[in-house]
């Protein structure tokens, strides 16, 4: 392998000139001692060009100046893109040495852009200039100005300068915060006997036991703090003892580091967002998404709150009730809430998880994916097992337009490992837009389902099914933008829209159509019997009390430590008082809790924004329903201005003029509640 950097561009690199199939890095040309270099020259790469963008004698048009500045850095940002793909979902203790290094250089170098006088004044020169643009971008050029002045281009003197010193610690905070989540989640482990698998059923020992083989406990079982491990544990062991351990680690995770982390971080972007103007960070968020302002958010979290409490509660007696027929007097703890809800749910609709899973196999929920997408949009996805990805798990698809042309590349990592952070999420080795000579999508997914023993098919639970279809949705929003603007391509869209797509998706996956033809026996073939079908259609809402209580506390306690303009100098407390003025359930705990709240804490993503997930709940219930209307949850007219308005606009319009345009009018939040069970 050569490279060549020498003229402060790396212009033959596995890293930034991608020979791999389909125009996909070459990942078996790549090695993580590359990765340093090849940053460096990237960067100067990148400076170069924006110095020439900013220094250009000619007036500033949107060619020289906006799409010029679009357009530049491709080095630097393909670098970036398959670095922090495998510092989030490959990592080791290289790359994460290195990413404590990258992580506030990024943040600096990306500061003196924004803080760049003369490029802003060029950007600035077009956007008071009444010029006729076309509504993109018009659009285009409005997000890029918005974009300089909430990077301080505005600011002067010292502000400026502390203005990219915090940028720059944020990073680097950010960073380490996941990193000891990591470490946190990777190294816990209880090993288990075959004698203390009481009531677990055979799909999990099966998992247990391939997590103990993979860390080199043959013979034993092993708890991890892997979600699709941990969950069904609490929900399934009859052992009181072992639950109490397992769910009191997983809510431990980053208890011992994080802490003061958390303090600085709020600190930091509340003095950021102080010299900005804004009173708060949560007002700076919130000024460019549909809420605008923490009030507006407010008004949607606290009566869900209110009713979701209720509903918890009640379900509460009953979990105590089944758990004084069972002989166990105490009260409902939150390593119990699962187990005994696990147990209502059984007596209510005759049927538990473990008979769900086997009619759930990964593999059949990937066609039904696919299928939807065919349905829908007229895609197709066909697997190419030639091309290798970051890690030998990983499954590349190419895809197809109806009229069988390239529209992209899918990438898929579904099983868990050490190396990879917990969660689920959606991200892109590139991004498809149609500026210049354009660019198709490479879009990936990463899961952590339970990696099955060796033979047996990976199964799924309902939730996890839930999660396969709501990341593939975030895909298929990058997929099929149709963007011409990379800056307006797919996700990027306001964090209260970009939900929407995603969470939406999920509603196709409970259709009758889909599950009589997907959820299928993994053994026999046989479908799904009708009887447990409309069972587990029933219980859609099932312990919704629980689910938005565990949701919306974590909104909650992400909104008050971003809404206060006083520092947080202990968080441990702040977080406590703050679900005790809510009146929190103690036998319900927050979904994330603040030391390994990686949504809001690793990164700046969903800080000030998780209630977002919420928001557009309340927008996919009202989309949803206006598929049922038609009669066809398939229906062409319907499905044809969902493409239009919603998974191929991007950001190329103002999110609610899209919205209105698919749907009339904006919703409500009772559909929502309604759909929740939180009638």
């Amino acid at each position: 392998m050569t490279s060549n950097t020498t003229n402060g561009a790396s212009t033959d690199h596995p890293l930034t000139v991608w020979m791999g199939p389909l125009d996909l890095p070459d990942f078996a040309a790549i090695d993580d001692d590359g990765f340093s270099p090849v940053f460096e020259a990237a960067f100067r790469a990148h400076q170069a060009e924006i110095d020439a963008i900013a220094g250009n004698i000619e007036a500033p048009t949107i060619e020289n100046t906006l799409a010029a500045l679009e357009l530049s850095g491709k080095a630097l940002s393909r670098v970036s893109a398959i670095f922090w793909c495998k510092a989030g979902a490959d990592t080791n203790e290289a790359i994460q040495e290195l990413e404590r290094e990258i992580a506030p250089k990024m943040a600096r170098h990306f500061t003196a852009i924004g803080l760049n006088e003369a490029l802003f004044e060029r950007i600035d020169t077009l956007y008071a200039a009444d010029s006729r643009l076309d509504p993109e971008t018009a659009r285009a050029l409005e997000k890029c100005w918005k974009g300089f002045v909430r990077s301080g281009a505005k600011l002067t003197g010292n502000a400026r300068k502390r203005f990219a010193e915090i940028n720059e610690e944020l990073a680097a905070l950010g960073t380490q915060f996941g990193q000891n989540v990591l470490a946190d989640e990777s190294s816990w482990e209880l090993v288990l006997e075959a004698s203390d698998l009481a009531g677990l059923p055979a799909f999990l020992c099966d998992s247990m036991a391939a997590a103990a083989n993979d860390r080199d406990h043959d013979g034993k079982y092993l708890a991890t703090l892997s979600r699709s491990i941990a969950e069904p544990f609490l929900a399934f062991s009859e052992r009181r003892d072992l639950r109490e351990k397992v769910h009191e680690a997983f809510v431990a995770r980053g208890e011992r580091s994080n802490w003061a982390l958390i303090a600085k971080t709020l600190q930091l972007r509340t003095e950021l967002a102080q010299l900005l103007g804004f009173e708060s960070y949560a007002a700076f968020k919130l000024d460019n998404t549909m809420a605008k302002t923490p009030a507006a958010v407010m008004q949607l979290l606290e009566p869900v709150w209110q009713r979701a409490k209720d509903c918890a509660a009640t379900d509460q007696d009953e979990l105590a009730r089944i758990a004084v027929s069972q002989g166990h007097n105490h009260d409902i703890a939150a390593w119990d809430w699962r187990h005994y809800a696990e147990k209502l749910k059984a007596e209510r609709f005759d049927f538990d998880e473990a008979e769900v899973k086997p009619y759930l196999e990964l593999e059949n929920m990937i066609s039904a994916g696919f299928s939807v997408a065919t349905r829908l949009f007229g895609l197709e996805f066909v697997e190419r097992g030639e091309i290798a990805g970051w890690n030998s798990e990983v499954r590349a698809f190419e895809v197809l337009n109806a009229n069988g042309s390239h529209r992209g590349i899918f990438l898929a990592d579904y099983f868990a490992r050490p190396s990879k952070r917990s969660g689920a999420w959606m991200s892109a080795l590139q991004s498809g837009h149609k500026l210049g000579d354009g660019d198709k999508p490479i879009i990936y997914n990463i899961m952590n389902f339970a990696k099955p023993a060796d033979g047996e098919p990976a199964l799924l639970s309902m939730d996890e099914a839930n999660t396969l279809f709501h990341e593939f949705g975030h895909a298929l929003h990058g997929l099929l933008s149709e963007a011409r603007w990379p800056s307006l391509s797919g996700t990027s869209v306001s964090r209260d829209f970009v939900e929407l797509p995603s969470q939406l998706y999920e509603h196709w996956l409970t259709t009758p159509q889909v599950l009589e033809q997907y959820a299928r026996h993994h053994a026999t073939g046989e479908p799904m019997p009708k009887p447990l079908l409309d069972k587990l259609i029933a219980a859609r809402t099932f312990n919704a009390g629980f689910q938005t209580v565990e949701f919306t506390a974590s909104a909650l306690v992400d909104m008050a430590y971003h809404s206060t303009s006083d520092s947080v100098e202990n968080p441990d407390r702040f977080e406590t008082d703050t679900l005790a003025s809510l009146g929190m359930p103690a036998a319900i705990a927050m979904r994330h809790r603040s030391p390994h709240f990686l949504h809001i804490f690793a990164g700046d993503g969903y800080s000030a924004g998780y209630y977002s997930y919420m928001w557009s709940e309340v927008l996919d219930a009202d989309v949803f329903a206006a598929f049922e209307e038609t009669g066809d949850v398939f229906d062409r007219d319907m499905a044809k201005k969902l493409l239009t308005n919603i998974y191929s606009a991007g950001d190329t319009a103002d999110p609610e003029q899209l919205y209105i345009a698919f749907r009339g009018k904006m919703p409500t939040a009772e559909a929502m509640m309604i759909k929740k069970g939180l009638q």
